[in-house]
C-alpha cells in the first residue's frame, strides 16, 4: 500500500468522514472509486454513505486536492490525491487499467483559442487505448493499419 502525507487541503473544514475519506486516498497504490472508498471505510469500521463520499470527492476535485478521472465506456469515475503535483493516466479501453503518465504533455502545448486572451489555470487530460497486455485484442485491418475492438467507443 502506498503511503502518503499530503497536506490537508486549505480552506476545507475537518470532519471525522472527510478525513477517514483522505486516509483511504492517501494509503491507495492507484485511483480508487467512491464505492471503493466507502467499502474500505466499511472495512475499517468507518463507514460513511456513499453520497458523503461523493460530496467530499467533488469538495477536494474543486479545491485541486483530488483527481477525478473518468472512463469513456462508464459513468464510473476513479479518484486520487494530487499529492506530487498534477497528474495524467492511460486508461485502457478493455481491461480499465489506469497506468500513471510520467511526464504533463501539456508543458510543451500551445493552445489555439479564437479568444487569444482567455487565461488557462489548468487542464485534464486523460488518454484511451489499450495497455500492453490487451493490444491484442486490436485488430488488424486489411490496409495494416490497427483498428480498434468494434466495442470500443472511440471507433
Amino acid at each position: 500500500m502506498k503511503q502518503t502525507t499530503a497536506a490537508w487541503p486549505a480552506g476545507v473544514r475537518r470532519t471525522k468522514q472527510r478525513e477517514a475519506i483522505w486516509d483511504v486516498l492517501q494509503q491507495a497504490s492507484s485511483p480508487l472509486s467512491a464505492r471503493d472508498i466507502a467499502a474500505r471505510l466499511g472495512a475499517e469500521g468507518a463507514e460513511a454513505w456513499l453520497s458523503t463520499v461523493y460530496r467530499t470527492l467533488d469538495l477536494l476535485v474543486s479545491r485541486g486536492s483530488v483527481t477525478r478521472i473518468t472512463r469513456l465506456d462508464s459513468d464510473m469515475a476513479v479518484y486520487s490525491l494530487q499529492d506530487a503535483g498534477h497528474r495524467h493516466y492511460a486508461v485502457c479501453l478493455k481491461c480499465h487499467k489506469i497506468i500513471p503518465m510520467t511526464n504533463c504533455p501539456m508543458d510543451e502545448f500551445i493552445p489555439r483559442l479564437e479568444d487569444r486572451n482567455f487565461l488557462v489555470l489548468g487542464h485534464q487530460l486523460e488518454l484511451y487505448g489499450y495497455c500492453s497486455s490487451c493490444k491484442a485484442a486490436a485488430v488488424a485491418s486489411p490496409s495494416g493499419k490497427t483498428v480498434a475492438d468494434p466495442g470500443n467507443p472511440l471507433g
